[in-house]
């Protein structure tokens, strides 16, 4: 499925920094606020070398499947989500029909999600928000998006910044994490790391390096045991010494494209970057 941005009409405005919440991080260990931006630009950069193929891991062809996707990847992986949404998309392919749809149907096909009667509750209550006050259609402004039923911001800057172009800072737990690690924040509260982050980057930046951020914390920078000795940015990082040091024992903890024995995966990504979400999905169509 295609992860080009839809709605080209769509005026490409920065998502807002959250009202109230805007304060400058601060720098650790005598580091100045310009040595801190240069630092967090390096390893944008870094990881920018890392992953060209970098992309929204959630599938979809439009604003409606993709707000649809990301309020069903609450508290489960994208991985998940993105094998119960083509059966999904096929029964309820817009607005009114999620709308209109049978609760107890709704349920059955999203179950595996987890939690899945408040996320089918927040699906109907959306469809009949989007036909009731935006003909059927999903806002472009995240002051809109945010009022949708099962939509933060979080949700809201997905949305913005992958199915509108508009700049956004996507703010899940590996990027709170990882936030934290590289000495961009101190906070644990997503609006306080969105609005101390955006004061490193030049907007335009936002929505890739969200996914760059992303995609290093799913693959080399994990919650529990990080492969710092694999790690791209382990110059820059404040936190190297968290995980594993020794090159070999820490790329045994890499995963996805990046593990040992998916070589192969790899040259295809990086071959074919424009590719890279459709050759996502095939690899994790193969049985296994």
């Amino acid at each position: 499925m295609s992860t080009e941005p839809a709605g080209a009409d769509a005026a490409v405005v920065p998502a807002t920094v959250p009202p109230g919440a805007k304060s400058r991080p601060r720098a650790a260990g005598g580091e100045t606020l310009l040595g801190l931006k240069r630092r967090a630009r390096r390893i944008n950069r870094a990881l920018a070398e890392q992953y060209p193929y970098a992309h929204a891991e959630l599938d979809f062809r439009s604003p409606f499947e993709l707000v649809v996707a990301t309020v069903l990847s609450a508290q489960t992986t994208d991985v998940l989500v993105n094998q119960i949404t083509p059966l999904l998309f096929a029964r309820y392919p817009d607005a009114r029909s999620m709308a209109e749809a049978e609760p107890a149907e709704l349920e059955a096909i999203i179950k595996p999600t987890g939690f899945f009667r408040a996320k089918a509750r927040n699906l109907m209550a959306l469809g009949t928000k989007l036909v009731d006050d935006y003909d059927g259609e999903v806002p472009g402004r995240l002051e809109e998006l945010v009022k949708l039923p099962g939509v933060g911001r979080k949700t809201a800057n997905v949305v913005l910044g992958n199915a509108f172009g508009v700049p956004g800072i996507t703010v899940d737990t590996h990027f709170g994490r990882l936030a934290r690690r590289f000495g961009w924040t101190e906070s644990d509260d997503p609006v306080r790391i969105e609005s101390d982050v955006a004061e490193l980057f030049e907007p335009k930046d936002w929505t890739m390096l969200s996914h760059r951020v992303v995609f290093h914390g799913r693959r080399v920078c994990h919650s529990r045991k990080p492969a710092c000795g694999a790690c791209a940015v382990a110059n820059w990082c404040p936190s190297y010494g968290t995980g594993e040091t020794d090159s070999d024992k820490a790329r045994q903890l890499l995963k996805y494209e990046l593990a040992p024995g998916q070589e192969e995966l790899l040259e295809k990504l990086l071959a074919e970057t424009h590719r890279a979400a459709e050759i996502r999905m095939e690899s994790q169509r193969r049985p296994r």
